[in-house]
């Protein structure tokens, strides 16, 4: 089970590095990988205990992720190297460099997360001003279809009730 590590404890284990401790000897002890840990080492000699602190996730563009790549696999930087200089993860470069390989530069576009929308539903009601003379013309049309469907229905139900009516020997009323 991976455990997280708030603020508070990756700070303990940079003062115990500047003590003396391992990085091995740290990461047995508190379970924190030892390649995070050197990484996390890095930084913070390099930009102080604000590297310790989480940051938010950055989309990189195409180019980016293209440079990111050239630096690892054709100048050979290693990769802790390329996180520190790139803020960037680990796993995030190796992704990079699994999907470039298998699709080349289209795999490294970003797709679109979740579901797709779906143009169901009412569309948006125009302003008669806004409105084309055809559309204005269509809609007056469907309206007014609607309305003659409406007066059928109307009609059959009184017809329906005057007869329910006629049945059981009364008079419908002249409302």
């Amino acid at each position: 089970m991976r455990k997280k590590h708030d603020y508070e404890a990756r700070l303990k284990y940079m003062k115990m590095l500047e003590e003396g401790y391992s990085i091995h000897f740290i990461s047995r002890a508190y379970g924190i990988d030892h390649r995070i840990l050197s990484t996390l080492w890095s930084r913070y000699q390099e930009e102080g205990p604000v590297a310790l602190a989480k940051k938010k996730n950055c989309a990189l563009t195409v180019a980016e992720k293209l440079s990111v790549i050239s630096e690892y696999k054709e100048k050979r930087l290693s990769l802790p190297d390329i996180m520190l200089s790139h803020g960037v993860s680990r796993s995030a470069i190796e992704g990079w460099c699994r999907r470039y390989a298998a699709g080349g530069e289209e795999a490294l576009v970003d797709k679109p997360r979740g579901r797709p929308r779906k143009d169901m539903g009412r569309p948006k009601k125009k302003k008669p001003e806004e409105m084309t003379e055809l559309e204005r013309l269509r809609y007056e049309n469907e309206r007014l279809r609607a309305e003659n469907a409406l007066l059928k229905k109307v009609k059959a139900l009184v017809e329906e009730r005057e007869a329910r009516l006629k049945g059981t020997g009364r008079k419908p009323s002249k409302d």
